[in-house]
């Protein structure tokens, strides 16, 4: 997926939020601000937001000297996140669809997102948990059920910390002996590195790799061999996260999408309203929208 012009305010405000977060200075504020407004003007717009983003973010780290900024806040996610599995799974396992309610929970947990929402609470995550199977909802269950069934090796792409022990419940369901769990190679925002998958012990039921990039998406080129050798080898690859849609969404595979589209932009592209779970595989027609049935999710406290 390209940039949009539209992504260029947001890069802009992303850039402002992390420098704000990261240092106290004002002349790093303004640096950062600077750099931005001087890449933007010479990027290449046929690349995806996130190779800007990861630009960013790395330029944040050498001029503040910290090497994962978000780190604390990334524990807390992974500590509130493990704090409502025990009820989210007993849900999962008493549902009707025990693949539909984890994969609606997993997409419901895409909340966590700092590139997005640098404020979001535990309150917001909380709620959203809550009302995961009243929100809107599209996508192609019957497929995706289908090549799960069929896949014999998984490739499942992890998005940000917190989120990720949601994703748990959905690998529980598939088969954690065909999965293999991908997480980034180096900390950009919140997103999960292998720290992240030990803390929800997802280590423990699946391989973790990491896929060699510190970019805030899945760019195929910027990433280790190994791990392009198994994302061409997997007979299904389950991307999590707006980030791995733009960067991901033209290439060809057995790709399917699971995210909630944030932003006007990911909306537009997808065709749907800001706020729809999206569980979509470009290669083919995504299918009708799926009316949320189960609305009896009792997470929020």
């Amino acid at each position: 997926m390209k940039t949009s012009l539209d992504c260029i305010p947001c890069l802009l405000r992303q850039a402002l939020d992390a420098a704000r977060f990261i240092s106290a200075d004002p002349a790093v504020h303004e640096q950062i601000v600077r750099d931005v407004l001087r890449w933007t003007g010479e990027m290449d717009m046929s690349l995806s937001a996130p190779a800007m983003a990861q630009r960013i973010h790395r330029r944040l780290r050498r001029v503040t000297g910290v090497d994962d900024p978000y780190r604390e806040k990334k524990d807390r996610q992974n500590s509130l996140a493990l704090e409502l599995i025990p009820a989210i799974r007993a849900e999962v396992e008493t549902a009707d669809d025990p693949l539909l309610m984890a994969a609606r929970l997993a997409i419901a947990g895409n909340i966590i997102d700092l590139g997005v929402n640098g404020d979001i609470s535990e309150a917001d995550v909380r709620h959203d948990i809550g009302n995961a199977l009243i929100e809107p909802f599209f996508g192609d269950m019957d497929g995706f059920q289908q090549a799960a069934r069929e896949a014999r090796s998984i490739l499942y792409l992890a998005d940000n910390a917190g989120e990720i022990a949601f994703d748990r419940l959905l690998i529980e369901q598939l088969s954690p002996d065909r999965v293999t769990l991908a997480v980034r190679g180096a900390p950009v925002i919140n997103d999960a590195t292998r720290v992240d998958a030990q803390a929800v012990g997802l280590d423990q039921i699946v391989e973790v790799i990491d896929n060699g990039s510190d970019a805030p998406g899945t760019i195929l080129s910027d990433c280790a061999p190994d791990f392009r050798r198994r994302f061409a080898n997997a007979d299904l690859i389950i991307a999590k996260g707006q980030g791995n849609y733009e960067a991901l969404s033209d290439e060809p595979g057995p790709l399917f999408f699971l995210f909630k589209a944030k932003c006007p932009v990911i909306a537009e592209h997808v065709g749907q309203p800001v706020g729809t779970q999206m569980l979509i595989h470009p290669g083919r027609d995504a299918g009708a929208a799926v009316p949320a049935q189960m609305d009896n999710l009792q997470t929020s406290r």
